[in-house]
């Protein structure tokens, strides 16, 4: 796919995985739309990059498409979407008090909050932007438009406290391959990305030393993945016209321990 041009959609990207992507996408001449909370830092690199930020909650449906009316009429229907929007959270899904023996179990509304935001939210946006690309017209090789997922090397090997999270990142990898084949006849790609352990703003406060230590459990290179090499996969996901219904590990060949 020519990038040049084309119009961008960029869930979660006022920081981290998704600004990286953003930058990298302009770069390339893509028109940028942010989709994000974070109205400061999502205005900030709306106007760095010359496009339009909207304030989305990719839970709340009236939002999403109140963002993408706003993104639509100030850089075009998007060609491209990239969904990095997402969180997560460490909770045992029973556990027993050492201080006094009680037990209590993983609550059920942080575990559906993880999966409304991670799961259900990259699909709605998958579903509403992949509506609009249809009424695109196809590029000289058929395409009509590309999808990046955000998942996590968590979707194969969950650590202790992540079924919430193992579970909507895992439903975005099972969810990748029949998306793709949805869309197949009208031309739109869809490929998914699961990243190790990253230099996000999630980790940037934690202390040097724990940042070394967690680096260190990687094979090679030993040390936390960058924002732009995550960019660089997603950029070359959305140009390189046969790459379609892959979920593909970018974490240095760590496999996650237990803990």
């Amino acid at each position: 796919m020519k990038l040049e041009g084309c119009s961008a959609v960029v869930t979660g990207g006022a920081s981290g995985l998704g600004a990286a992507t953003a930058r990298l996408l302009a770069k390339h001449g893509v028109k940028i739309a942010i989709f994000d909370m974070n109205a400061e830092k999502g205005e900030a690199i709306a106007a760095e990059l010359g496009g339009v930020f909207c304030n989305v909650n990719v839970t709340d449906e009236a939002s999403v498409d109140a963002g993408f009316a706003k993104a639509r009429a100030a850089i075009g229907q998007e060609r491209i979407l990239i969904n990095c929007a997402g969180t997560g959270n460490a909770i045992k899904t029973a556990s027993r008090s050492k201080e006094d023996g009680s037990i209590k179990h993983f609550p059920l509304d942080a575990f559906d909050r993880i999966i409304q935001i991670n799961l259900v939210g990259t699909f709605r946006c998958i579903a509403k932007s992949a509506a609009g690309m249809l009424t695109l017209p196809p590029l000289e090789d058929g395409e009509r438009g590309a999808i990046v997922n955000t998942a996590s090397v968590a979707a194969e090997d969950g650590q202790i406290g992540q079924a919430a999270y193992s579970a909507s990142k895992g439903g975005v990898v099972g969810m990748t391959l029949p998306i793709a084949r949805d869309l197949s006849g009208e031309g739109i790609r869809v490929n998914t990305i699961l990243p190790g352990i990253f230099n996000t703003p999630l980790l940037q406060g934690a202390p040097q030393p724990v940042k070394d230590a967690l680096g260190a459990q990687v094979p090679f290179p030993k040390r936390l993945g960058n924002p732009e090499e995550y960019a660089s996969l997603a950029v070359e996901m959305c140009r390189n016209s046969y790459f379609n219904g892959e979920d593909v590990r970018l974490d240095g060949a760590i496999r996650m321990a237990p803990r």
